[in-house]
């Protein structure tokens, strides 16, 4: 555990295999807690503000909510990349973890490429409110920062896995505004997308 600033960062390593470019991808596991965070309020009821985080290697987690939705985006501009305007359809809120996609350099510096989080979803349905869990994929520069992908971890007993393999194959060349985001495994009553 290292502890910086107030803001409490966990790392974990973890290995896995990129097919796409034959390196291998590694995970880097940070903690994200708003009530750590820099917060600017919002200027109506169903605005909620906006969170400035440090996420791993001092990128900027951005975090805006409103209408019981979220946000999150990352990097210096933030507030105007694509993923600043993404969320799911369903009430949402955003879980306490943020899993770092990186690679490992020629030098042995370890660079974010995607982030995998994970998203409690609520559905209503005519009977009751539906609860569910979905991963949310999202690519980091160089270039444009959004969504890449989905898995409904709900009912997916392996939801991580399949994240991981949207990030590793997908997010490095994922060109926002014309690629589709993908869903990979079954999905349930409480999964959710844009």
């Amino acid at each position: 555990m290292v502890v910086r600033r107030g803001f409490a960062v966990a790392l974990v390593v973890f290995c896995s295999a990129a097919p796409d470019t034959g390196r291998a991808a590694e995970s880097v596991r940070t903690e994200l807690d708003l009530d750590k965070c820099h917060h600017t309020p919002g200027s109506t009821d169903e605005d909620y503000g906006s969170w400035h985080c440090k996420g791993y290697a001092g990128i900027v987690v951005y975090v805006t909510a409103g209408d019981q939705r979220s946000y999150m985006s990352y990097g210096r501009n933030a507030k105007a990349e694509p993923a600043a305007a993404q969320t799911l359809s369903a009430f949402n809120s955003l879980g306490r973890t943020i899993e770092w996609r990186v690679d490992r350099t020629g030098n042995g510096t370890l660079k974010p490429f995607a982030t995998i989080i994970r998203w409690n979803t609520t559905i209503a349905s005519e009977a009751e409110l539906v609860r569910g869990q979905v991963l949310v994929v999202t690519r980091l520069a160089p270039g444009a920062i959004c969504h890449v992908g989905y898995v409904d971890a709900g009912v997916n007993a392996n939801a991580n896995i399949l994240a991981q393999t949207i990030s590793d194959q997908r997010a490095r060349k994922f060109r926002c505004g014309s690629d589709r985001p993908v869903v990979l495994g079954e999905r349930g009553a409480a999964f959710s997308m844009p």
